[in-house]
């Protein structure tokens, strides 16, 4: 189904295309089952604020390794060092932890059923925000697949009404869900402006994307130096309790939530965010099905009729309106019946 893809103007082999996208299903896969083994205890022996931070350091020196040696290649790249267009990049960090702290005060009004269900109003917004300020026109099977695929998340995410949570998945205060819409927005409008950003020259993904990580790098450190602030500097300055409470198991998180944005910034290049939201979207699905295996999670009936509805959107948002719809022969053969009627009757005159 794949190789239905349209890529943006940027252009690699399909190949390379399936392997993105695949790679980037993997590690979205892998991150959810590594932060869950890296626990102990139902709790983190780290700082986890420090995981995003080393993470964005991690990308920072992939990325300018990437671009030294595409540098030194035969064909110097082309790198835009005008600060009309630098001083964009900060942009998706300040979007993202605007986010965070939504996400964090959203969570004080709702409980955390209801955030995740919540949370699938990302795959909409994402898609109207991609039509309104990207100008990408979605057919009506698109729509309609973007609904099903929210539709499908969400199912597969509800529990069983005999449970207590049941109760209070539309019971929480409307602050509570206003602050939800507004994180959901937030997230599309960052994943669409670095989109905006990615293509909006020719620039190499190299210097694009140290210029990004330069600025999560910055904003990062600023979040653990005001988390020092706040607490008074009790466990010492952050620089200090680092590494505290790492295990193997907490560095591959750290690899692996780097290597997740070095593969979303590859698919804002060579594809678009509709792509990525499909990526992560069958990610989950997939990390519940394979967390019945490794942590004893229980399927329900919710979660494979999600499976259904998710694949069902897949196939109609990506495969040709020929493979949807067939076409009567009727149909496809009108238009000539029409000219040789028009033949026919100059024949006549």
């Amino acid at each position: 189904m794949l190789e239905f893809l349209e890529f943006g103007p940027a252009q690699v082999a399909p190949r390379t295309q399936n392997c993105l996208i695949f790679g980037l299903l993997f590690v979205t896969v892998l991150q959810g089952i590594l932060t869950t083994l890296s626990q102990s205890n139902g709790g983190y022996k780290y700082d986890y604020a420090t995981v995003p931070f080393l993470a964005e350091v991690f990308k920072l020196i992939v990325s300018g390794f990437l671009l030294w040696r595409e540098i030194k290649a035969s064909t110097p790249p082309r790198m835009t060092t005008d600060w009309k267009s630098v001083r964009l990049y900060p942009i998706p960090s300040i979007i993202y932890l605007i986010h965070n702290n939504v996400q964090f005060a959203t969570l004080t009004f709702v409980d955390t059923s209801t955030y995740q269900i919540m949370g699938n109003l990302k795959i909409v917004t994402t898609a109207i925000l991609f039509r309104l300020f990207l100008k990408r026109k979605l057919s009506n099977l698109q729509w309609m697949a973007i609904v099903l695929l929210a539709v499908g998340t969400t199912t597969s995410q509800v529990k069983g009404c005999g449970e207590a949570s049941c109760d209070s998945l539309f019971s929480s205060p409307i602050q509570g869900y206003m602050l939800g819409i507004l994180s959901a927005c937030l997230s599309a409008l960052a994943g669409v402006y670095t989109e905006f950003l990615m293509k909006k020259n020719n620039d190499s993904l190299y210097w694009q994307n140290l210029q990004l990580y330069t600025f999560g790098t910055i904003f990062n450190m600023a979040r653990l130096v005001l988390d020092d602030f706040r607490g008074r500097f009790e466990k010492g300055p952050w620089w200090q309790r680092l590494f505290n409470g790492y295990s193997i198991t907490t560095f591959m998180v750290v690899l692996n939530l780097g290597s997740t944005g070095l593969l979303v910034s590859w698919l804002m290049k060579y594809a678009d965010n509709i792509v990525k939201v499909y990526s992560t979207s069958m990610a989950m699905l997939l990390t519940m099905v394979l967390s019945t295996f490794l942590f004893n999670f229980t399927p329900t009936v919710q979660l494979f009729l999600g499976i259904i509805v998710c694949m069902m959107s897949l196939h109609m948002y990506f495969a040709p309106a020929n493979m949807l719809v067939d076409l009567p022969l009727t149909a496809k053969a009108a238009p000539q019946t029409v000219i040789e009627v028009s033949v026919n009757r100059k024949s006549d005159s």
